[in-house]
């Protein structure tokens, strides 16, 4: 395959937790400044664009958007130079969070599996890619899951941080009760699994305590962040990862506004729907659950997160 990525080493600033914290929103702020890219849930790429083909958040989908494109002709020599059917193995083999001693034992030994490494290589040329195609410094990659750190870790030429987003586990469990449909292909829409308030509250604590444990490596530099925060105080907290990046944290940012924020397009090819949104979008803490969760979720859920709860300020 083709590598025309060059040899510069590539910044990562990589998204860790769990789902429904609003990692889609903070990878389209931070996406928004000079220098930064918003590449999306990298992990979920091979999947949502190469299999599925679906939308990107620039309304093309992946096959046509000239941004994608580019970039899997730079990393590739073009996505069909893909070795696909490897890249897949490995992602639903390795990259789950039961595949994580392995990884682990990997990472500090040194020892990949034939099929480990080419999916490594396929990571690092696509991040390079990004960085490339893109002009940016800094890529956002909002994939989460804390074995997905652990394979970025092993990337040679990665400047890799690490901004933990958590969320009131009483809000992540509300919001894996409703329905929301997520744009697939022509066909129609797919809906995200949904979890009651037990299943919500055990994967919880396991990917934000895998989340933590890593942030303890004194080789992976670590900031954690909390949703609410953010929606409370977009410019203080922007400045904060600003500094964790290694950037100027005190340049302008003319695309935020009292509680609103102008969004151009992005390329974000899997996450929330709110990666289609264009121009003024609101930003505002989404409280619901305190209105809506049942007391017996709330008592449930409660219990089985207290001791992250407390480790957070919740």
């Amino acid at each position: 395959m083709a590598d025309t990525t060059g040899g510069a080493d590539v910044r990562v600033l990589v998204i860790g937790g769990w789902g429904r914290c609003g990692s889609t929103l903070l990878d389209m702020l931070l996406g928004q400044l000079d220098g930064f890219v918003s590449a999306g849930e990298i992990r979920e790429l091979w999947l949502r664009g190469c299999v599925e083909d679906r939308p990107c958040g620039c309304g093309e989908k992946f096959s046509s958007c000239p941004f994608w494109t580019e970039v899997g002709e730079r990393a590739y020599g073009g996505w069909d130079r893909l070795d696909l059917e490897t890249v897949m193995r490995v992602r639903y083999g390795w990259d789950r969070v039961w595949g994580m001693p392995r990884l682990v034992w990997s990472r500090d030994h040194g020892s990949h599996s034939a099929d480990l490494a080419v999916y490594t290589d396929a990571l690092r040329r696509l991040l390079a890619a990004i960085s490339a195609a893109s002009g940016g410094s800094v890529v956002i990659d909002s994939s989460k899951l804390p074995t997905h750190t652990v394979m970025l870790q092993q990337l040679p030429g990665l400047d890799l941080r690490m901004l933990h987003l958590v969320r009131d586990s009483r809000g992540v469990a509300y919001s894996n009760q409703k329905h929301e449909n997520k744009v697939a292909t022509d066909d129609g829409s797919t809906t995200p699994p949904r979890y009651g308030a037990s299943t919500s509250a055990l994967r919880y604590d396991l990917y934000n305590g895998l989340t933590s444990a890593l942030g303890r490596n004194a080789d992976l530099p670590y900031l954690r962040l909390r949703y609410e925060d953010l929606t409370a105080d977009p410019e203080r907290r922007i400045r904060e990862i600003l500094r964790h990046a290694g950037v100027d944290a005190d340049r302008d940012l003319p695309y935020l506004h009292e509680g609103s924020a102008d969004l151009r397009p992005n390329h974000l090819v899997d996450g929330n729907p709110v990666r289609f949104a264009k121009g003024p979008v609101r930003i505002r803490l989404d409280d619901e659950w305190q209105r809506s969760l049942s007391r017996r979720d709330r008592r449930t859920v409660t219990a089985l997160t207290l001791p992250l709860l407390r480790a957070y300020d919740y």
